[in-house]
């Protein structure tokens, strides 16, 4: 699949923006805080209806406009899908050939994106926080199931959360209510442990081929799932099981929300005692493994977003890199240079120039 074309109205600080892309690389050239973060976001919210940047949907919306609305048109083997998301005060609505969909949970998945940023370098030596998120975003794009278990789960978390805290300060007393959400947190935990290790077995596979490749085959990569589970408990059993201590505690402290996956490479955890290469490699790795993950289960490559990350790279992962998209995925690429990226790229890119929300095709060799 490919974004063929893009609107913006009031997105940021692009108050009016029609572009047509190539469906190879596309250049975003410009100094920094003129847009080109900006344009990338824009088409990861119109996949996903959420930014990698902020929590704040106001942020979105040009200063003193009522709205922003991002319109896209995605090319599938299916056919040409119009996309559309509107986003104001009042919240968000989306909709897939100009019909408004009644759940968000029905619009993702109609443009899988992949975005690689320098801050995904911290996917390995970063918090758990940081690889759960990982995990939910991608797996959720490939999978209503997954999705629609993973709103589920926090929807519940958040009540049970909550009724601990009233019985932790005695404004409340019936834990037969608890174990009732004790019981519907455990069937949809449950189910996204278990598509968690179906996905990151599959994720795994795609990884250590291009961890073995770019390592030269010195290295092999493995993931580790890390539960909180012990003793051969079900999550079931585990949240029954220590009720008094999360009354105590005033939250839930086991399940899915506070799992863990960890990267080895030669039996070693790489967060702990990797070097930083093997750091960087591994991330790498993981983030083009998703690629052909995307293509597995969906049937269509997703449209890969590089947020300034070849500045962050050193010339042989550079080059793993470019290798690895080359004629497969578009890619929206932002940089302040153009030194050493089209002389790399073996397909031309599309250019252009980005200033204060403006926007210019310079060339087109695509």
């Amino acid at each position: 699949m490919y974004l063929d074309h893009l609107q913006l109205t009031n997105y940021r600080n692009y108050a009016q923006l029609a572009v047509d892309f190539s469906p190879g690389v596309n250049v975003l050239l410009g100094e920094n805080a003129q847009g080109k973060t900006n344009l990338l976001e824009a088409i990861y919210v119109l996949a996903l209806t959420k930014s990698h940047r902020t929590h704040n949907e106001k942020d979105f919306i040009k200063w003193q406009a009522d709205f922003a609305k991002i319109t896209g048109r995605v090319q599938k083997s299916s056919g040409k899908v119009p996309l559309e998301l509107v986003i104001s005060k009042k919240g968000k609505k989306a909709k897939i050939n100009h019909l408004e969909q009644a759940k968000l949970s029905q619009y993702i998945g109609q443009l899988n994106v992949i975005l690689f940023a320098p801050e995904d370098l911290s996917l390995v030596k970063g918090s758990p926080v940081v690889r759960r998120r990982f995990i939910d975003m991608e797996f959720g794009q490939m999978s209503p199931k997954y999705l629609y278990n993973s709103s589920q789960y926090k929807q519940v978390l958040r009540q049970r959360n909550q009724y601990l805290k009233q019985l932790k300060y005695k404004q409340a007393t019936d834990q037969v209510f608890l174990e009732v959400l004790s019981d519907q947190l455990a069937t949809f935990g449950s189910a996204i442990i278990q598509q968690r290790l179906d996905f990151l077995t599959k994720l795994e596979g795609w990884a250590q081929v291009l961890h073995h490749d770019i390592s030269k085959g010195r290295e092999k990569l493995t993931f580790s799932y890390v539960s909180q589970l012990k003793g051969g408990l079900t999550l079931q059993q585990a949240l029954h099981a220590d009720v008094a201590h999360e009354i105590e505690q005033g939250t839930t402290l086991v399940g899915p929300h506070r799992d863990d996956v960890r990267f080895l490479v030669n039996g070693k955890n790489v967060q702990t005692f990797g070097s930083q290469g093997q750091q960087r490699t591994t991330a790498l790795a993981v983030k083009l493994a998703e690629i052909d993950l995307m293509k597995e289960q969906t049937g269509e490559y997703p449209v890969l977003l590089l947020d300034d990350v070849l500045s962050e790279l050193d010339d042989m992962r550079q080059t793993h890199l470019l290798k690895a998209i080359q004629h497969k995925v578009q890619t929206f690429l932002t940089t302040t240079s153009l030194s050493g990226v089209a002389q790399t790229l073996i397909e031309a890119p599309r250019i252009f120039q980005i200033n204060q929300g403006q926007l210019q095709q310079t060339t087109d060799k695509a």
